[in-house]
């Protein structure tokens, strides 16, 4: 049986991205917000408290964690378009996660924002040349990232949680 913390796989880069890579990990951005509510559709708050897996978030809180982790990584891009390789602040997903308004909030407030700012987002992915792929951001925690490989990342970041979401209600008959 596969892990249940990465349903598809734990992210791999496997360095420069092709023509055909990087279009696809701007379609699998774009298609995001799109996929989770599809993936959340017609939940009920019950199902919405349910943990995902053992010791793991419940579906709400996913559903807020996505657009912070997103909110995160478009601000990193804007910052690495804009200043020469900044230094950026993480932040602790764990602890966000455990905020009122990640518990309790309800979950189309956050799919709203996650419209909105993949939105906004593509509109400025789609317009970035070669150079700009190139740009780069430092992470305290794992060293410097390239606009390409952060896109990577984040393409697969959108897959992962929308698998453990279609996941779950796989398992449980949802």
């Amino acid at each position: 049986m596969s892990d249940p913390r990465y349903p598809i796989g734990k992210f791999s880069n496997t360095g420069p991205l092709t023509a055909e890579q990087k279009q696809q990990c701007l379609t699998d951005i774009e298609q995001t917000p799109a996929r989770l509510r599809a993936a959340l559709g017609g939940l009920s708050d019950q199902q919405l408290n349910t943990p995902y897996r053992d010791g793991g978030w419940t579906l709400r809180q996913l559903a807020h964690h996505v657009p912070d982790s997103h909110m995160n990584s478009y601000i990193r891009c804007k910052l690495a378009l804009t200043e020469d390789a900044p230094t950026i602040k993480p932040y602790m997903e764990d602890l966000w996660a455990e905020l009122p308004e990640a518990k309790h909030a309800p979950i189309e407030v956050s799919l709203a924002l996650l419209d909105s700012l993949h939105q906004r987002w593509m509109l400025m992915l789609r317009e970035l040349t070669d150079a700009e792929w190139k740009r780069t951001f430092r992470h305290p925690e794992l060293g410097p990232m390239s606009l390409e490989k952060n896109v990577a990342l984040y393409a697969w970041h959108g897959r992962h949680h929308v698998a453990h979401v279609t996941s779950l209600r796989e398992k449980m008959g949802w």
